[in-house]
């Protein structure tokens, strides 16, 4: 689903090397999970996967189902099917929730050929995915996010992604500022959409997270490079001693 070959990638503006050679493969039908200490390159990995500006690559392959990716303006990434959940999302004032989400999967299914789909049809579906997320008719009324809490934005982003069904989801740490009732909302979520053809990736520093969405991979990072790569028990390693041992065992 998702190759990541030997990356590096730089700030734009300064001379600041983030990642320095991520290797990364993510199978359709498998939740991977990025676990690392502040500054690893967790966030700046999802960003460049998304096509997010201010980064350079200097090296290194992304291909999505065998596609390169990176020559991609982000629009055309989302088409292809890659799924980004902010850590912090943005508000958007004066365009109502609504209009934004059947705005979105308009878009992206007339970039795929596809037939839009028509407002009666639109209001069924999204009322029916909204329901299972808690989220009310007065949410989807509101301008996107605006006077949202954290929970609800963070559930707004996984009514975006169970809307437009992408076939590589990635959530940066999603799960930051949340209390543990909208943690199991969005974690149910997540867990809807998992399927045979979708992949993910959960970036995150908490275990809690990987107690409702459960990773079949769990990858640590530092220093701009994927350290080590185990099962779910690598994240309970990390729960239970930090992250020091394994860092001093890869060094």
């Amino acid at each position: 689903m998702l190759e990541i070959k030997n990356l590096h990638v730089s700030l734009e503006e300064e001379d600041k090397q983030i990642l320095k050679g991520v290797d990364l493969k993510v199978e359709a039908g498998k939740v991977h999970a990025i676990m690392g200490p502040n500054g690893s390159g967790k966030s700046t990995l999802s960003y460049v996967l998304s096509g997010k500006a201010g980064y350079q690559v200097t090296e290194g392959s992304v291909t999505l189902r065998g596609e390169e990716v990176l020559d991609l303006e982000p629009e055309e990434r989302a088409a292809a099917g890659l799924f980004l959940a902010f850590q912090y999302p943005v508000e958007i004032p004066g365009v109502g929730n609504m209009t934004f989400l059947r705005t979105a999967l308009n878009s992206q299914r007339k970039m795929r050929g596809e037939e839009e789909m028509s407002a009666a049809e639109f209001l069924r579906v999204v009322r029916e995915k909204a329901k299972s997320l808690k989220i009310d008719a007065d949410m989807l009324k509101r301008p996107v996010n605006v006077g949202f809490s954290g929970g609800e934005k963070k559930r707004n982003e996984i009514l975006q992604m169970a809307l437009l069904e992408p076939k590589m989801c990635i959530l940066d740490e999603t799960d930051s500022g949340l209390d543990v009732d909208a943690m199991k909302l969005v974690a149910r979520g997540v867990n809807a959409l998992r399927d045979e053809n979708r992949g993910f990736l959960v970036i995150t520093h908490y275990q809690r997270l990987l107690d409702h969405i459960a990773p079949d991979v769990v990858h640590i990072m530092a220093d701009g490079k994927i350290v080590k790569t185990g099962g779910p028990e690598l994240a309970l390693e990390v729960e239970t001693n930090g992250y020091s041992d394994i860092l001093a065992e890869v060094a």
